[in-house]
């Protein structure tokens, strides 16, 4: 009897092994085959074409802060080709709206760009009170003329200047403003609005609408 007992044991085990290691193949069969349908699909393609594809599936939601920043003294060079003193231009009467930007970015920023050429649609015809303001983070690629042709393309008016300069002024106003993250392929959505001088910023987080910025900005040019 002990000896039977032992065999069916034995043969009880030997199943339970066999079916644990059919199991875990299975469970592999299926994760190989979820790993290679993720690698062929286009998503995942372009993920690997495109190095700022990961900006693709940022989730669309903004975040609204008010913030308190301190103007740096730097001197940055317009898109006119003419050398400006960055507070003079942010403290010009005007709220202005300020946005970072790079002519060769291919996700953000235009989306970025696009938001802020509906926005003087919306002004009607208190679209030269407001300032609209961009500066590149890629000061070094985007001279003058370059920003010209991006400003173009996005229907830019004499309300919206576009700005480069120095690396180091670059980066002095994106550290101002926190948006300075070490490298341009790094950079996330950001809009900067203030309808004072001596009022707070407003910080949205994510990708602003037109008509976000026009509901922060009514109630001022509405006075106006």
């Amino acid at each position: 009897m002990d000896f039977e007992h032992g065999i069916s044991r034995g043969i009880a085990t030997a199943k339970g092994r066999a079916a644990a290691c059919a199991a875990r193949f299975a469970f592999m069969s299926v994760l190989a085959f979820a790993l290679v349908d993720t690698a062929l699909s286009p998503a995942f393609a372009d993920d690997m074409a495109d190095p700022h594809a990961h900006h693709h599936h940022m989730v669309p939601e903004t975040a609204r802060t008010l913030r308190d920043y301190k103007v740096p003294a730097v001197t940055l060079v317009r898109d006119d080709g003419k050398a400006v003193q960055l507070g003079d231009e942010i403290n010009d009467g005007r709220p202005v709206v300020l946005s970072f930007i790079y002519t060769t970015c291919t996700t953000v920023c235009p989306v970025t760009s696009q938001t802020l050429s509906e926005l003087p649609g919306k002004l009607g015809a208190a679209r030269d009170s407001v300032h609209l303001m961009s500066i590149s983070i890629d000061p070094e690629q985007d001279t003058p003329a370059r920003l010209r042709e991006y400003a173009k393309k996005f229907g830019a008016g004499p309300e919206w200047q576009h700005y480069t300069g120095s690396l180091a002024a670059s980066i002095a106003a994106q550290r101002a403003f926190d948006v300075y993250r070490g490298d341009k392929m790094s950079h996330a959505p950001v809009t900067l609005l203030r309808t004072g001088r001596d009022g707070p910023w407003v910080r949205i987080d994510g990708f602003a609408s037109a008509g976000q910025l026009m509901a922060e900005l009514q109630p001022v040019v509405a006075t106006r």
